[in-house]
Order: C-alpha cells, then sequence, then structure tokens
C-alpha cells in the first residue's frame, strides 16, 4: 500500500473509532430511559408527580419532576430507581433514601396528632406522629404522606416532615403536661389550690373554741390540720357583724361613697359602688373564676338575691350583697346577676354538688344564726358553741372529703371575738396544710383577702398589701 493510501485508511479508521462509541451511547441512553421511567412508578405513593412522566422522559430532562419514584410517598425501604434523578447520571434515586424530611419544614405539616394549644387552664396536648418527634408546636410529622416541594427538599420519607427532632417542645405549647391529648386543669394562677371554700361562724373569741369541750369535733380537726393562734379582729370591739363581713370581702369596711358600720341590710345608702373586691376580681380574671354565695335559710322574704333578712337568715352575714356590681343599684332582691351567685344551703343539696363535682372554684357558705354560734333567743339551744359545733360535724365532712380529693382548701373563719378579744379562732383545713399546726404568724381578715388573690392568680387589692397572707399554714410548695 502506498503511503498516500495508508494515510487515508488511518484516517478513515480514528473516524470509526470516535463515532461508533457516540452512537452505542445514545442507543443505550435511550433504552435505559425507557425502562427506568417504569421501575419508579411503584415509589410515587400518594405523591402529587404525575405519574405520567414515568414512561420515557427519564434522560431528557433534570427537572425533579423526573424522577417520579424518588419524591416522598409512603414506601419506607424504596427501590433502587434504573433511570436516575433524571439525567443526573445517578444510577439510583433511592426513593427519597432515606426520607430525611429535608431540614425540618417548620411544622406544619403531616397528621400524626394535632398539638392544640389553649390558654390556661387547660392544655390539648397532642399524640406525636409516628415519623417525627414533635413538630413546632403546631401539626407533628407523620412519616407516611408526602408533600410536593422544590429541590432539594423532600418532605415525605421515613421520618416525615420535621426532621428528626422538630424543634418543637416535647410538652406542647403552653400545656403543663399535654399528656397525649389529654386535658390537664391547672387554676389561672398556676398554683397548687383548685378549690377553696370559707364557712363564716360568728361571734366567739379564740379562747371559747380552742380546747372547748363544747367542741369536740371542731377541736378534732385542729389537732389534725392547722390553726392560727393570733388572729386579730381589725375593727374595735363595739363594731358589729356586717363590716367584719364586708373586710373578708374587700379588705376594708371603708369606701369613697359608704362606710359599714352598722348591722342593717342592703339599701341604697348601706351599699357601695366600689368594684374594688375580690368577686368582682374573679368575674374580671381570664379565665374567670367561678364563685356562689350558699347562705342557709333563705325563703321566698329574703329574695332570690338575698338583700332581706328573714327569720335565721341574716343579710349581714352575707358581704357580696353590699355591692352594687354584684346586687344592683340600689340593691334589689329580684336581680339576676346575683341571684345567679347565690344558693339556699341544705345539707342535702350541698352534699349532692359535692358529688357531682358542680361546685365552684371560690364557695362561700354562711350557716343560720342558730348554727353558726351567733345564737338567738328563738333558736332550740342556748349553747350557741355546742350547737355550731353539731352542725359542723353534720355539714364539713364531705367538704373535707371533697378538699383532701381535689387539692383544695376549707377556710373555719369567725366575724369578730365580741368582747373577748381581739383574737378569735380561725382553722385551715385540706391537703396542702401543716399537720396539727399552731400558727403564730399574726393576721387579719385582710389576711384572708389577700390569701384569695393569691391563690387564684388575681391582682391583690390596693388595701390588704400589707397584710401578712396565710402560706405559714400550708406545707413548702403548697400555697402561691
Amino acid at each position: 500500500m502506498s503511503r498516500s493510501k495508508a494515510k487515508h485508511s488511518n484516517v478513515l479508521s480514528l473516524l470509526l473509532s470516535t463515532l461508533l462509541p457516540v452512537g452505542l451511547s445514545l442507543t443505550m441512553s435511550c433504552s435505559s430511559g425507557a425502562g427506568a421511567g417504569g421501575a419508579l412508578d411503584g415509589g410515587s405513593g400518594d405523591s402529587e408527580i404525575d405519574p405520567g412522566a414515568s414512561g420515557g422522559s427519564g434522560g431528557s430532562s433534570s427537572k425533579q419532576t423526573a424522577a417520579t419514584g424518588g419524591a416522598a410517598g409512603r414506601p419506607t425501604a424504596p427501590t433502587s430507581s434504573e433511570g436516575g434523578a433524571a439525567g443526573s447520571g445517578a444510577p439510583s434515586s433511592e426513593a427519597g433514601a432515606p426520607g430525611s424530611g429535608g431540614a425540618a419544614s417548620a411544622g406544619s405539616t403531616g397528621s400524626g396528632g394535632t398539638t392544640t394549644t389553649t390558654t390556661p387552664p387547660t392544655s390539648m396536648g397532642g399524640t406525636t406522629g409516628a415519623g417525627s418527634t414533635i413538630g413546632t408546636g403546631s401539626t407533628t410529622g407523620s412519616g407516611g404522606t408526602a408533600t410536593t416541594t422544590t429541590p432539594p427538599i423532600s418532605t415525605g420519607g421515613a421520618t416525615g416532615a420535621g426532621g428528626a427532632t422538630g424543634a418543637g417542645s416535647a410538652t406542647g405549647a403552653g400545656s403543663a403536661t399535654g399528656a397525649g391529648g389529654t386535658p390537664v386543669t391547672t387554676n389561672p394562677a398556676g398554683g397548687p389550690i383548685k378549690y377553696v371554700f370559707v364557712v363564716a361562724m360568728e361571734n366567739e373569741a379564740a379562747q371559747s373554741v380552742y380546747g372547748s369541750s363544747d367542741a369536740p369535733y371542731l377541736n378534732g380537726l385542729i389537732s389534725k390540720y392547722a390553726h392560727a393562734a393570733a388572729f386579730n379582729d381589725p375593727l374595735p370591739d363595739a363594731i358589729p357583724s356586717e363590716p367584719h363581713y364586708v373586710w373578708m370581702e374587700a379588705g376594708t369596711n371603708t369606701f369613697s361613697d359608704a362606710t359599714f358600720t352598722t348591722d342593717s341590710d342592703p339599701s341604697a345608702s348601706n351599699s357601695t359602688k366600689s368594684t374594688a373586691h375580690l368577686v368582682t376580681q374573679m368575674a374580671a380574671a381570664s379565665p374567670a373564676v367561678s364563685w356562689m354565695s350558699f347562705q342557709e335559710g333563705l325563703n321566698g322574704s329574703t329574695g332570690a338575691c338575698p338583700v332581706h333578712s328573714s327569720g335565721f337568715y341574716a343579710a349581714k352575714h352575707d358581704p357580696f350583697v353590699f355591692f352594687q356590681d354584684v346586687s344592683g343599684s340600689p340593691p334589689s332582691a329580684s336581680n339576676a346577676a346575683c341571684a345567679a351567685h347565690h344558693q339556699a344551703y341544705t345539707t342535702a343539696a350541698f352534699g349532692q354538688a359535692l358529688a357531682a363535682g358542680s361546685v365552684a372554684q371560690y364557695n362561700f357558705v354562711t350557716p343560720n344564726v342558730c348554727n353558726d354560734m351567733h345564737g338567738d333567743s328563738s333558736c332550740p339551744s342556748s349553747n350557741v358553741i355546742a350547737a355550731g359545733d353539731a352542725w359542723l360535724s353534720a355539714n364539713l365532712p364531705p367538704i373535707v372529703d371533697f378538699v383532701n380529693a381535689h387539692q383544695g382548701v376549707l377556710f373555719i373563719m369567725w366575724d369578730e371575738p365580741e368582747g373577748g378579744g381581739p383574737l378569735m379562732p380561725f382553722v385551715a383545713i385540706g391537703p396542702g396544710v401543716k399537720t396539727g399546726y399552731t400558727g403564730s404568724v399574726t393576721y387579719t381578715h385582710g389576711s384572708f383577702t389577700k390569701s384569695i388573690d393569691e391563690i387564684f392568680g388575681l391582682p391583690i387589692l390596693p388595701t390588704v398589701t400589707g397584710n401578712n397572707d396565710l402560706s405559714d399554714l400550708f406545707q413548702p410548695a403548697s400555697f402561691p
């Protein structure tokens, strides 16, 4: 062969060696793309990617839509994709391998249980989803439902949206425990006391009750719970009952439009427009604190809003009816709002309310004058301490049981010592009080008023800021 022919032959060989691989590569690429698309279709699951793209588009585009098998979907053990990630040259999309959920999708995807945030006292919590720990306080990832996003984030897969931690809270935003969707009851203050019961007794000094053989039941309670040895009358001895009851409610008996010094029934002149008192604070709280006045001896003459004394019921022993924002301006026996917060006390009805758990958070109970150690010439017994102790022994056991079972407290207090002063009895009963304790801290009725504010997380009334609260009678961490 001549040099010229040899030269042409070499050139032709070189050309053929260059072109043949290209042709083969094109043929193989077309064949591989067609097969890969079909193999991926099983991984699409609930994906929003069009399954029609799986037929032959595997090598024609580098967009996410070509790799239909690699989107999130439901498979937790995806099969290999022969077509790769649509033109990327990768041998497998691993079907979202391993469905890492991206870099946490900021909550609100998946359906593993809705976390509902509520304001106290309750928090619904929420059951955590199978695919993540907790979302960002909204909803948790379920790990099973795919969500279409732009690359490179894959929101489905084995772990689900929100990633492995989700930057959430294990208890649910603002909840006490959020135990898997079970409501958790808390009082507005977040404190340990849920219910308060007050039984208001009358006209006895501390030395007349403590250790008295006429009061065996009461002294039995004193030996088990806590009582105060220095509970003082905040008013002069000549001041009668009514101003003391008003003091229990407002921390004072003196207002800009009235000063209470008598035992008269409420009227336009013997009432106040002041709103600086406990039950108005309770109504204004968020959420509101429920309250109820239980007065023994109400009848048709007293009114549904009991502003009129009748029989053995004395309006002077019901502090709420002297405030016009409760009883009306002027106070009215038919005032609907007042009537809604008053019930006639009977042993049977109150026992049923306790058994049904239908009592209020704050319950003020006043026995009639024959049962509160006050006495009256028409009462069956002249031994007022014994009569009062008999009433307590018949009526307190279900209250004591209720407070012990429901994180409550029962306060037994007296309005005044009436000549035996200045000290009067005061007893605290409940699971959080000290056992068999005699407290020496100085108290007045304002101490009681301040403590009610603290228990229910209410603003402290200006009239009682300087008073000691009742915390000394309670075990550590049992008083707000």
